[in-house]
């Protein structure tokens, strides 16, 4: 603002006239609105009529000219010179650069590249780009410790944790990477289910039960997690893994996933006549898939029908989830398949019996597909198991008008399920896990035994869980809840990336859930612990869509020790699918690019990667 405003004032910003404060008198403020008001007319008036005051305003305005033009030499000098490396700026600049190399899977080598350097000197002339030995041996190093400090306070308080494990061999590099990522509820965000990847080690030497053991335990204790903590270990089916677990002595449950794919496999092989269809099918897509032209031809029948552009999925043998892509391409791409046939050679072609049998696959396979989705997702848990066995029974025993043709692998298929699944409801893991579910409760045990065998281990656990919670007091000397659980954030579903697809299984968990209701009766108790559970097992279930998490969360004040309890069984997963995502971060970390990456740096990003959001809460 001018200094010549000392001298005059204003009745409101609009006004025409402005007052001298001296004589009084109104001096127009120049042009006829706002945007054309200038104060010529009031230094006329200062130097017209008061003198004294004019000089003392020209003085005014001479000493801010000299500290204006002050200030900009000070600011030209500065922008001249270069932050130093320890300066506040400059430090906030490379911590900026190392978590855009791990967020984006950059390779250290970035800041060293001509493109990016000219990019960071345009944006920021006075910042010292640092070298790729200082990024790798300082920069990063100094982010894995942030980030990891915040993991232990996140872990800090937590009882009962549950772990995925599995092994990896990069492609790229003669390297073998063993993971440790650790799931469990917390209690204090409203139950809140959290997962942390603790190590992707290097894993030298052979692959033995003993070795990985040896292996994971060092991980615990680096973790300051006490084997007491350890809840359950997800991992693979193979049978070092199983060793390595019983040599830990820690509980310990294979993948839940690699079991259904394993049934499926059995149930594909077993009938001659699937198999040969699905080898037609895999034929008729690999010509595709090697050769441009034959693709090409394709897709102009595709746009000729008004059919959607898309191409064919290719299987892959250890995935049948993938020959379930596979045929639903083929199907859904018949008419332009067989509009190619007629004009184009092809290796093979589908009889109208092999059509109609690869439909009749789709029907029967398309419940495991969905099962697997389900259960791959970040907040499944062990609770899943024995329902989704359950409902696989009832769905695989129903005969079908439309069974003809692949009976003999629908019953393979009843059968593996039996056959692999044959004790899972005496698994106390899977049965406790199960009651605790607000979802399932009681309702999906097959027999009065398990079910009732489920019941006595939940109520140990429980009694347990009380005796512990006892023991382990606040500062305040009792367990802290939230303030008020009712205002517990609702965990929403995972998004269903096929929610167009009409389920196969609703209809099935709700016709056992409405079985059992109608069966149930009233039951004597006596101890305050059996009077929690029952008052909770015989409440109504709540649907199938919601999340158990949310349930503990509002209900933990009415059921606190069944809450305590619920937090340490679903915290469990059951899949070790968190291990594979991982590992698909690790291929895009040790890549081509990166195939000399030391193993101790490959972990650093491979942690920060998976970790990282958690810090930045993206």
């Amino acid at each position: 603002m001018s200094a010549v405003w000392q001298y005059f004032t204003v009745d409101f910003p609009t006004s025409k006239t402005a007052k001298c404060n001296i004589c009084k008198e109104g001096i127009s403020r120049g042009g006829t609105n706002v945007a054309n008001f200038n104060t010529s007319n009031l230094i006329k008036h200062l130097k017209t009529r008061h003198t004294k005051e004019h000089d003392e305003f020209t003085k005014a305005k001479g000493k801010k000219k000299d500290e204006l033009q002050q200030q900009t030499l000070e600011t030209a000098f500065q922008r001249r010179d270069k932050f130093t490396k320890d300066s506040q700026k400059a430090t906030k600049i490379t911590d900026k650069i190392v978590e855009f190399i791990v967020l984006d899977d950059q390779p250290l080598s970035v800041v060293e590249n001509v493109g990016f350097r000219r990019l960071m000197e345009h944006l920021e002339p006075r910042y010292c780009l640092p070298g790729r030995k200082y990024i790798s041996e300082t920069a990063l190093p100094k982010l894995y410790e942030t980030v990891r400090e915040h993991i232990l306070c996140m872990l800090k308080d937590v009882h009962a944790i549950s772990f995925t494990t599995d092994i990896w061999s990069s492609d790229v590099c003669p390297m073998s990477l063993l993971s440790l990522t650790s799931h469990w509820v917390d209690r204090e965000s409203t139950f809140t289910p959290r997962s942390a990847v603790l190590h992707a080690n290097e894993f030298r030497g052979s692959h033995t039960g003993t070795s990985i053991a040896e292996a994971i335990e060092e991980m615990l204790v680096k973790w300051k997690i006490p084997k007491s903590n350890v809840h359950v270990v997800l991992r693979d089916n193979a049978s070092n893994m199983k060793k390595a677990m019983d040599e830990m002595d820690v509980a310990s449950l294979g993948c839940f996933a690699h079991t259904l794919q394993l049934v499926v496999h059995e149930g594909l092989l077993s009938q001659r006549s699937v198999s040969d269809a699905l080898a037609n099918g895999r034929k008729i897509v690999g010509h595709f898939k090697h050769s441009p032209l034959a693709t090409t031809r394709l897709e102009e029948i595709q746009k000729d029908l008004q059919m959607p552009t898309k191409r064919l999925h290719q299987d892959v043998a250890t995935r049948w989830n993938s020959t379930y892509y596979m045929v639903e391409s083929l199907l859904e791409q018949k008419r332009s398949i067989s509009a190619y046939g007629a004009d184009h050679d092809l290796p093979v072609t589908l009889t109208s019996y092999q059509w109609a049998l690869l439909e009749k696959i789709i029907i029967v396979l398309a419940p495991f597909e969905e099962l697997i989705r389900q259960i791959s997702s970040s907040t499944s848990s062990a609770a899943e198991v024995i329902p989704s066995v359950t409902v696989l029974k009832r769905l695989l025993a129903r005969e079908n008008e439309g069974d003809t043709g692949i009976k003999t692998m629908k019953t393979t298929l009843l059968e593996a399920v039996q056959k692999r699944f044959k004790t899972i409801e005496n698994e106390p893991l899977y049965a406790v896990a199960t009651l605790l579910d607000p979802r399932f409760k009681d309702r999906y045990f097959t027999g009065a035994d398990s079910n009732k065998n489920a019941k006595d281990a939940l109520t140990q656990e429980v009694e347990k869980m009380e005796a512990a919670l006892l023991s382990r007091t606040t500062p305040e000397g009792a367990e802290t809840v939230p303030e008020n659980p009712h205002k517990a954030p609702r965990l929403e579903a995972q998004p269903d990336s096929s929610s167009s697809r009409k389920s196969s299984l609703k209809g099935l968990f709700e016709e056992i859930l409405q079985e059992h209701d109608e069966e149930r009766g009233a039951s004597s108790t006596s101890t305050q612990v059996q009077n929690q559970i029952q008052t909770y097992l015989t409440e109504q279930t709540v649907p199938r869509s919601d999340s158990p998490f949310q349930y503990w969360g509002v209900n933990q004040i009415r059921f606190p020790t069944l809450a305590a309890t619920a937090a340490k069984f679903l915290c469990a997963p059951c899949t070790s699918v968190d291990s594979e995502r991982l590992f698909s971060v690790a291929s895009n970390i040790i890549d081509a690019r990166r195939n000399r990456l030391g193993g101790e740096r490959a972990e650093m990003l491979i942690f920060l990667k998976k970790n990282l959001p958690l810090l930045l809460k993206l």
